[in-house]
């Protein structure tokens, strides 16, 4: 059964211990408990270091590492910008430089895979180069397991509860 890994790289500002960081720095274990909480969250890469981060070195620079896995799209979307998470993410330019989009990255996995910083580096790159296949792709043009282009949206749009009805888009 395949399972879905999900990376992006950021470049922070500044070191961790910078007041530029503190924010985010502050958020981490928050953050990354709200993810292991959440339906579908199957793993994700731990830095061996306490930040709380996984970085490495990308043109001989600083780069943060964020690397999960998924059971499906679904959750994960869900988790991106439908939790607490996407406050943070709103705000990200306020503790990262801007880097080479796509920053971020998906690819599926056979169950228990557990793909490493690099194999996240490797296939973001490809993404970069290729543009989205089913080697690597994005949240916007993703693909199956099998390597079909899923739908664009799968089912009915629903409103959430404070929108209301006769302002659908």
């Amino acid at each position: 059964m395949a399972q879905l890994a999900q990376a992006n790289l950021f470049r922070p500002r500044a070191p961790w211990d910078d007041p530029v960081m503190r924010e985010f720095v502050l958020a981490l274990d928050t953050v990354n408990s709200l993810a292991e909480a959440s339906p579908g969250f199957v793993w994700r890469l731990l830095p061996g270091d306490g930040h709380g981060a996984v970085v490495v070195e990308d043109d001989d620079a600083p780069v943060l590492v964020n690397l999960s896995v998924w059971t499906a799209y679904p959750p994960l979307h869900e988790f991106v910008y439908r939790s607490a998470h996407a406050s943070y993410l709103r705000r990200r330019s306020r503790w990262f430089e801007p880097v080479t989009q796509p920053a971020a990255v998906l690819w599926w996995v056979d169950d228990g895979d557990r793909p490493s910083a690099d194999d996240a580096v490797r296939r973001l790159r490809y993404l970069q180069r290729y543009g989205p296949t089913a080697r690597a792709f994005g949240m916007r043009q993703r693909f199956e397991p099998d390597g079909r282009p899923s739908p664009r949206r799968q089912g009915p749009r629903e409103l959430p509860p404070w929108r209301p009805a006769d302002r659908r888009r």
